[in-house]
């Protein structure tokens, strides 16, 4: 079996399991545009519990100034099209689809099957991991004690975390931004062998670093980038010794709540509120797909173990892109918002990462992945537009994962001028 649990494993993330390394992906500037039949262009201007029983069922968001009207039937008919034309190529069992703009009207469907056994149907408002965009989260944490003078972003690591790997040169800035040069603990062989071996053991930040910091470090400090979910552990641990809270206690307090993300959730545990779709790998260690559903996302942590739903998902879309609340208040300040997006380049062509954030082609948002389930939630400025895709799958199609397949497929319709694309990087070293 080849072994994924490298860049993103499993899940955290994805964004790239490919992806090793630093220029501002640009965005071109030009309106959001989705294709309709007859070649017409369309100009497009959108407390958890601790059991899964004490989660109300997920309703829709509410939306101001009334209802919101569909984009108009050719355009859902080419998107219908897309979307089961991509499916039935990957062999992606189920995925809920949501775009929102503000002009144009919106697309929310859900395709396939929840539950291969029941063929329960896939259905919008399903609970679903989204690996690593947890790390938006855990990052907005951080960036929210540097707000309150807690923490500098320059401060090194050392200074918080002892037995760090050059803990006195690396700071929480190269940590979000993925310029740290430590290895990657879901890289690990070890650690490969005890999760597949046992993926309902749970681990801890601690195990996990020991993981990491039995390999050298890959380069210096700052001198490329190298997408490592290691750094993300150090920064969930910073927030936690600084505030006094559980990192989950305290992304439910000062994140979710204020949000209004009543369908997110940070799992202490293996829990997983109902109504949920089961999740199909093959990060097993037969090769053998089996449902993921019930294995224990602890080993992602800060770096991939949240769980949400597409509605919220949209809200924090624009959320995190921005640093604005749908009521208008912020949950970082606009100039720690403005360090955030800058986005360095890396390998990947028209891909920049920032701080727990990428632009890619001018979304900005971040991409999940976890044994079972993918994610992609991203934003675009120019034409304050929002793409949503959960899937109940992380098998690569053509050594693509499925989410990546689908977010291009997806914007070569709504946005020609800005497709979502992830080419293969150079080989690393």
């Amino acid at each position: 079996m080849t072994q994924r649990y490298s860049t993103h494993l499993p899940g955290p993330s994805p964004w790239l399991r490919r992806l090793r390394g630093g220029t501002v992906a640009v965005a071109a500037a030009g309106t959001l545009m989705a294709s309709a039949a007859g070649g017409t262009a369309v100009a497009l201007p959108s407390a958890p519990p601790s059991t899964a029983a004490r989660v109300p069922s997920p309703t829709p968001a509410p939306t101001a100034g009334g209802a919101v009207r569909d984009l108009t039937p050719a355009v859902q008919r080419q998107l219908d099209t897309t979307v089961r034309r991509v499916m039935g190529q990957a062999g992606i069992p189920g995925v809920s689809v949501g775009i929102w703009t503000p002009d144009k009207g919106q697309y929310v469907k859900s395709f396939g099957v929840a539950d291969k056994n029941t063929r329960l149907p896939m259905r919008t408002g399903l609970f679903l991991r989204i690996g690593s965009e947890t790390k938006t989260f855990t990052v907005t944490a951080m960036l929210q004690l540097v707000d309150r003078k807690k923490i500098g972003l320059d401060d090194p690591i050392g200074r918080y975390i002892a037995g760090v790997p050059n803990g006195n040169r690396i700071t929480l800035r190269q940590l979000a931004g993925m310029r740290s040069g430590l290895f990657n603990y879901s890289a690990d062989d070890a650690f490969y062998k005890a999760l597949t071996s046992n993926p309902r053991r749970p681990f801890t930040p601690r195990q996990l670093l020991g993981y990491s910091f039995g390999h050298p470090v890959n380069f210096p400090p700052g001198a490329k980038f190298e997408y490592s979910n290691t750094n993300l552990i150090l920064l969930g641990l910073v927030v936690e010794k600084i505030s006094g809270q559980s990192l989950a206690g305290y992304i439910q307090q000062h994140i979710l709540t204020p949000a209004g993300l009543t369908h997110t959730l940070f799992p202490t545990g293996s829990e997983f509120p109902r109504p949920h779709a089961q999740g199909y790998t093959n990060q097993t260690a037969s090769g053998k797909v089996e449902d993921a559903a019930d294995w224990n996302p602890s080993w992602g942590w800060a770096a991939g173990a949240m769980i949400s739903t597409l509605q919220d998902m949209r809200v924090w879309a624009r959320t995190v892109a921005t640093g604005q609340l749908p009521s208008g208040k912020r949950l970082i300040s606009p100039a720690l918002q403005k360090q955030r997006l800058i986005t360095p380049a890396t390998p990947v062509p028209g891909a920049g990462y920032g701080l727990g954030i990428f632009k890619v082609q001018g979304w900005i948002g971040h991409n999940g992945s976890l044994p079972g389930y993918e994610s992609l939630t991203v934003y675009l400025p120019q034409a304050r537009a929002t793409l949503v895709v959960l899937l109940n799958t992380d098998i690569d199609y053509r050594g693509q994962e499925p989410s990546t397949v689908l977010g291009e497929a997806i914007t070569r319709i709504i946005s020609p001028a800005h497709v979502f694309a992830l080419p293969a990087a150079p080989a690393a070293r």
